[in-house]
């Protein structure tokens, strides 16, 4: 066995991957399956029984059992279950009866699951285990699936892979015993329902000594302790698992993937018998909360009422998921104790067995089909020359010899390999109809392209009429308002106009008089506009700018233009809000925003009242060149009013 050597498959370079499930629905098996419970009574220990009470359980046949009745001890409770193993019975057997007939799935792309549950020293680390002279249910699966690849025809066409990890849950922490430096892992789930554990050590083994080389350290990792229970008490539950992939050697490369879980949980332990303490006691409570969380699976699994099932809760029943309720042949070993001692533990482990029995799993085939596919480069060429002469087939002769000679075989021979000429029939048809699909997409974008361009075209030829129809109304406008008027005021030249985008028009001007005294010279101008868009036209009113680009104010000598006492009167006003305004009014001023008027505010409080308007530009940021647009903007505003 130590000589056999399992080889992986490895697919075409140019593939894609469907992965499909299939129901169990032949002959030999049944779409559904329950757990299978088998009941193991470890041998009698209590050498100081000074009662002589003797066990509280005993077996009756290969299926039954009975244990006293706590609350009439004239009277026992009876059980049955799938095979009960009592005292006498050997690591062989147990094996044989149980565990052996449900590791042929796994060589079909399907899970299986065996678990030992039970209280603390009733045997469950032993029949997992088990001894160098008597090896427990592990190493004997593991060699019996390391045997059943063995006898498989060689002639079948099926190519075998097995790999394994080992894992433990402490403290409801997921730790990778192969590699004992890695922290807490994660659990996930993919889309197809499946769970993962990501960054847990993946190793190949192809023979069981290989696996035995890295379980045996292993092992050694995990969590124990002493208790006054158990010499050796398991402080976490641990998982192994074993994946056997089987590839198919001939067209369309199906792969097979089976998985193996064999378990060892801890045990439940009552504090007050076991006498722990810390960080044994902290142990205990996890142990014991992700066992009552395994319980509370069970009870949704069976009332069949439950709206969810509560996987998540727990980090064991989460990794047990498939186990219990899933898509795994499950068998569970309920290892139990007979001292009265352990009557009580006893009596729940039975109750949970007996629960388990009612729960029924959906195993099915987990299967990958990799179909080759022609490289998409060599259909573009293909499709691009479209008969076009000898030349490009020549070309691609040259190529598939040149590709010939490095893989060391004829074109003719690889296209003789894919011997589903329907397959490649549908995958050929399949991508013309891409390239068709393709150009139709092309022609589709270049109609909109163009259709976008002429919807720019006649927006644009719009807004030339309604600027032509504008100036037109200004000069009319301007005739009739002022008789020593200079030119209207012409608009400044639009950059590049967008499409579906709103375009400002200049509409004739406003002249406004002031009520105080008439100046003629004196026109405070206004420019509105109109937003052209579909179906929708709004007024905005916006700064009128010069031809050359800077802002439509009054010349330089504005203020001579003004009458003296209004100009005077306006300053006058301005000074005021800024030395008895409030951060409102202050924000009232032109130019004057919220953090400039909390400047002036802060300025009034060290330095007092401005004694004349100039003294603003004391305040911080107010320069020379910003105080004289304060100022224009200010004193234009308080006249207009």
């Amino acid at each position: 066995m130590n000589n056999e050597k399992l080889h992986v498959s490895t697919n075409q370079s140019n593939s894609s991957n469907m992965a499909q499930r299939l129901a169990v629905s032949d002959g030999a098996h049944k779409k559904t399956a329950s757990v299978r419970v088998a009941v193991r009574l470890r041998p009698y220990m209590d050498t100081q029984d000074e009662k002589d009470e003797g066990p509280c359980v005993k077996g009756l046949d290969s299926q039954n059992l009975e244990i006293i009745n706590w609350r009439n001890a004239t009277e026992t409770v009876k059980y049955h279950f799938d095979v009960f193993h009592g005292e006498q019975t050997t690591q062989q057997e147990v094996f044989l009866s149980s565990v052996k007939p449900i590791l042929s799935h796994v060589l079909n792309g399907q899970n299986s699951s065996v678990f030992a549950y039970g209280p603390t020293g009733a045997g469950k680390t032993h029949t997992m285990m088990g001894s160098s002279d008597q090896p427990g249910v592990i190493p004997r699966a593991v060699r019996e699936v390391f045997k059943l690849v063995k006898a498989k025809d060689g002639n079948e066409g099926w190519d075998y892979s097995i790999s394994m990890s080992y894992l433990e849950i402490y403290n409801e922490k997921v730790l990778d015993l192969l590699s004992p430096s890695s922290q807490d892992l994660p659990i996930r789930e993919n889309k197809d329902k499946n769970i993962l554990i990501p960054g847990l050590t993946h190793t190949t083994i192809s023979c069981f000594s290989d696996f035995d080389k890295q379980f045996v350290p292993a092992s050694l990792n995990r969590t124990t302790a002493s208790t006054k229970l158990n010499q050796r008490s398991s402080r976490s539950h641990a998982i192994l698992l074993i994946k056997v992939v089987r590839t198919q050697r001939a067209l369309p490369h199906r792969q097979q993937t089976g998985k193996l879980y064999l378990i060892d949980l801890a045990g439940s332990e009552d504090n007050r018998r076991t006498g722990n303490q810390g960080i044994r006691l902290k142990e205990s409570g996890a142990i014991n909360l992700s066992l009552f969380t395994l319980n509370k699976v069970v009870d949704s699994l069976n009332s069949g009422t439950a709206a969810r099932v509560p996987y998540r809760d727990s980090k064991l029943t989460r990794l047990l998921q498939d186990s219990l309720g899933g898509s795994a042949h499950s068998v569970m070993i309920t290892n139990i104790a007979p001292e009265y001692k352990f009557y009580f533990d006893t009596f729940g482990a039975l109750n949970f067995a007996s629960k388990s029995k009612l729960i029924v799993n959906k195993p099915f085939t987990c299967e990958t089909v990799a179909v080759p596919v022609l490289p998409m480069k060599r259909a573009r060429e293909d499709h691009e020359a479209g008969g076009s002469g000898t030349e490009p087939q020549k070309k691609k002769k040259q190529k598939d010899e040149r590709k010939s000679e490095q893989d060391g075989s004829s074109p003719s021979s690889h296209f003789h390999s894919l011997s589903e000429p329907s397959v490649m029939d549908r995958l050929i048809a399949l991508e013309k109809l891409m390239m068709n699909c393709q150009d139709k997409d092309e022609r589709s974008m270049l109609k909109d392209v163009a259709q976008s361009r002429k919807e720019i075209q006649e927006i644009k030829e719009k807004q030339r009429e309604f600027e032509s129809k504008a100036m037109l109304f200004s000069r009319l406008d301007g005739e009739k308002s002022f008789k020593n008027s200079t030119a209207p005021l012409q608009r400044k030249p639009s950059a590049a106009t967008k499409a579906n985008k709103q375009q400002a028009v200049v509409q004739p001007l406003q002249v406004t008089q002031l009520q105080l005294q008439p100046l003629q010279q004196l026109a405070v101008v206004k420019k509105q506009s109109v937003c052209v868009k579909k179906k929708k036209e709004r007024k905005i009113s916006d700064q009128v700018e010069l031809p050359d680009g800077k802002e439509n104010i009054m010349e330089t000598g504005w203020e001579s233009q003004l009458d003296t006492s209004v100009l005077e009167h306006s300053r006058q006003k301005i000074l005021q809000v800024l030395n008895t305004g409030t951060l409102k009014e202050l924000k009232g001023l032109q130019q004057i925003g919220d953090k400039k008027a909390k400047l002036i505010l802060g300025w009034r409080e060290i330095q007092g009242h401005f004694i004349k308007l100039e003294d603003v530009m004391k305040v911080e940021g107010m320069t020379a060149k910003r105080f004289s647009t304060f100022m224009k903007a200010n004193i234009l505003s308080t006249m207009g009013k």
